[in-house]
């Protein structure tokens, strides 16, 4: 089990991605990704599977000093999807720039902070656990904060996610032809 192999415990950790060329790709930008990565990690430990283009990123600018600083920092090659689904379900909290972790998080009723400013995912913000809070630190901090405390927002799986979709199309089929 993945959570064995890294040595970390269920509801222990924060889990972390960051990919999107918005938030990585711009030395600026993800300058403010480390100092929200910097705050987190000091509150709870925060196990980050470095996608391949972040790596790039961090190495290019010249981060990697700064992360390897961060003594509660557990950076991670990516891992399968299996493993990813159990690191997420296990995590008290998750943050990311994923419109599909947005989606997995809200499914699996784990506390989600989006880093950026919208979502194609509104769902997950109006009937989810996800919360879209941008690169605003303060706001990051406050959301976190509820999270630690219990006093975070109780979403619910939409109508429709009930894992049946397939019936209903071949229904629908059925009925056209």
């Amino acid at each position: 089990m993945i959570l064995r192999k890294l040595g970390i415990e269920n509801k222990d950790y924060a889990l972390l991605t960051l990919h999107r060329p918005g938030n990585v790709d711009d030395k600026v930008a993800l300058d403010n990704q480390l100092q929200i990565i910097e705050n987190i990690q000091k509150q709870i430990l925060l196990v980050f599977p470095v996608h391949p283009r972040t790596k790039k990123m961090i190495a290019n600018f010249g981060f990697e000093p700064r992360l390897a600083k961060m003594k509660n920092l557990l950076l991670i090659e990516p891992v399968g999807y299996t493993d990813f689904i159990r690191l997420l379900e296990k995590a008290k909290v998750v943050l990311t720039d994923s419109g599909g972790i947005q989606e997995e998080s809200t499914f699996l009723q784990v506390p989600c902070l989006t880093l950026r400013e919208n979502t194609e995912r509104p769902i997950t913000i109006r009937e989810g656990t996800n919360s879209l809070v941008g690169h605003n630190l303060e706001q990051i901090r406050q959301e976190l904060e509820n999270i630690l405390n219990g006093k975070y927002k109780q979403g619910r799986i939409p109508p429709l996610w009930d894992g049946k979709t397939t019936g209903r199309i071949i229904e629908v089929l059925k009925k056209k032809f």
